[in-house]
């Protein structure tokens, strides 16, 4: 009888153990993209299809922050970031012609002209992910 005591404190405090090992890795796992980087949701404008009707321009973006004196300001600075990338991204739906794929070069550099102004000083980069027309 006591023999199962003894298995069964064993088997308790192992799983205890393993629980409290896999807290501690989620604990250590870092975001994806690195410790400077901040992700945005998805920013959205409005464009025409070719057929005339209304479509989507979605982009995925993130902001590599590479100093970390300055990642706390960008971090502040996201809503008014975001406000900027979306004016922005309206700008070249409107200008988009139905049909025409947008310039992601020129997306760049007008989201990263929006990132050294709202921040007031170079150190943070613009990243672009995923950019989709529906």
């Amino acid at each position: 009888m006591r023999r199962r005591d003894l298995l069964s404190a064993l088997a308790v405090a192992s799983l205890a153990g393993a629980s409290l090992a896999g807290a501690a890795k989620a604990e250590d796992k870092k975001k994806g993209g690195g410790k400077g980087y901040l992700p945005f949701t998805t920013l959205t404008a409005m464009i025409v299809r070719p057929n005339g009707e209304r479509g989507v321009l979605t982009v995925e973006a993130g902001i590599d922050t590479p100093d970390p004196a300055l990642l706390p300001r960008v971090m502040e600075l996201t809503p008014r970031l975001r406000d900027a990338y979306t004016s922005s991204l309206q700008i070249l739906g409107a200008n988009l012609r139905p049909g025409q794929a947008p310039d992601l070069d020129q997306l760049e550099a007008r989201l990263q002209a929006d990132t050294d102004r709202v921040v007031g000083r170079p150190g943070a980069r613009i990243l672009l992910g995923t950019t989709l027309v529906n």
